[in-house]
């Protein structure tokens, strides 16, 4: 997903979270001055930082505790960008593992599939006094902030949004993002990681409505509680999280699912 907007290589991506990268090797590939790329990417919502003479990610050295995580949920009327846009979004700040701010918003739209209707309930019509999308995206992006992203099968929600970004005139995302799930599968033994039965299974959210972006937040911020209290020790900073997600083993899966076997008993 970085890749892709930052416009560096993934081997430099992967150097800024670990060894660091060079002067010499990062400016070969800037479009602007230095400086000029840094306060660009900042406002994008990605940090860099020089330490002893290399380029880092932030988020490199940024304990856990310490970190903002925004725990982000869409509905869209639709999964292709080209035709289709947000519905509804929510959105919860995390720090030290405690929600300290919110956001949630309709999107004002003149169509809704009957189906999409029947998934979330929200037809065109609870959206008639919304803000459009410009103005709710605009606000959102002021709330995100250089906060990590975090979301249940991240590069949907992550991608859709930045894209959503560019439609409107705006840079997209370049924030640090994290994904719930793939979290979840190297910390948390299930049958299966969807985020509703995920919830059945571990109570994680007892007012759950499933598609609705808050609900879906909240259910996802509980998972994510969970994943940290089950990290290995050694998992101290943001970048060690990160990789952890992407490149821990996952957990064994149960064979038969505990949920059918309990319904039986």
């Amino acid at each position: 997903m970085l890749a892709k907007n930052i416009n560096l290589d993934a081997k430099s991506i992967s150097r800024l979270s670990g060894k660091g990268l060079s002067l010499e090797v990062l400016k070969r590939q800037l479009e602007h001055e230095l400086e000029l790329s840094l306060e660009l990417w900042h406002a994008q919502g990605l940090k860099i930082v020089k330490h002893q003479g290399y380029y880092y990610f932030d988020t490199k050295f940024m304990p856990i505790e310490e970190a903002e995580f925004c725990i982000v949920d869409i509905e869209t009327n639709g999964s292709k960008i080209e035709k289709h846009q947000i519905i509804e979004i929510a959105a919860v700040k995390v720090k030290n593992k405690k929600i300290i701010e919110r956001f949630d918003s309709l999107v004002h739209t003149k169509e809704i599939n009957p189906h999409i209707t029947e998934i979330t309930g929200i037809k065109a019509q609870d959206t008639k006094d919304a803000p459009d999308l410009k103005t709710v995206l605009e606000q959102f992006r002021l709330f995100l902030g250089n906060a990590i992203f975090v979301a249940h099968d991240v590069k949907f929600d992550y991608m859709f949004i930045s894209q959503s970004l560019e439609k409107i005139g705006l840079e997209p995302l370049l924030n640090r993002s994290l994904c719930s799930l793939a979290l979840a599968e190297r910390t948390i033994v299930s049958y299966r990681y969807a985020l509703s039965y995920l919830n059945d299974a571990l109570s994680l959210n007892p007012n759950a409505q499933h598609h609705r972006a808050m609900s879906d937040v909240l259910t996802t911020y509980g998972l994510f509680l969970l994943s940290l209290e089950n990290l290995p020790q050694d998992i101290k900073t943001v970048e060690d999280l990160i990789r952890f997600s992407k490149e821990a083993p996952r957990l064994k899966r149960p064979k038969f699912d505990p949920l059918k076997e309990e319904k039986k008993d």
